[in-house]
């Protein structure tokens, strides 16, 4: 099976409890499940990780680019800021994709801008947790 890096920044552990109206009532254990069982349907291998730390996230986006793996990335918060995030989605050998539950441009206007959106191969936004799903998918039909 493939290996593929479902990596999430800030926050996303809180899933369930913060803002629900936003970003709905299943918990991040909810999105680790659908994700390693979209996975398992796509013949993929899932390894799906949170770190409220940037430096942390920064370490993996270099693992996975060391190991040429493909990532699904919702940096939350660090979408809007994190130059140290970009830069190392700039060093990806891989396909990377950036997601977010909701849809950042419908939203406050801070959150319209992503730093990291012009270094990931593309974005899916808005689908709630679906668009780890869509983002699996894109990344499985590249291998067919």
């Amino acid at each position: 099976m493939r290996p593929v890096h479902v990596l999430n920044g800030p926050n996303l552990s809180r899933l369930g409890t913060r803002e629900p109206d936003v970003y709905g009532a299943e918990t991040f254990a909810d999105l680790a499940a659908l994700c390693r069982e979209t996975g398992r349907e796509l013949g993929l291998s899932v390894d799906v990780r949170q770190t409220d730390d940037e430096a942390e996230l920064v370490g993996w986006l270099h693992e996975a680019a060391d190991a040429k793996i493909p990532v699904v990335l919702n940096p939350a918060a660090f979408t809007h800021y994190s130059y140290a995030v970009r830069d190392a989605i700039a060093q990806r050998t891989a396909t990377l994709i950036e997601v977010h539950i909701s849809n950042p441009a419908a939203r406050e206007e801070f959150r319209h801008t992503s730093v990291v959106a012009a270094v990931a191969t593309g974005t899916i936004a808005g689908f709630g947790l679906r668009s780890y799903v869509l983002a699996l998918q894109a990344i499985a039909a590249e291998g067919e």
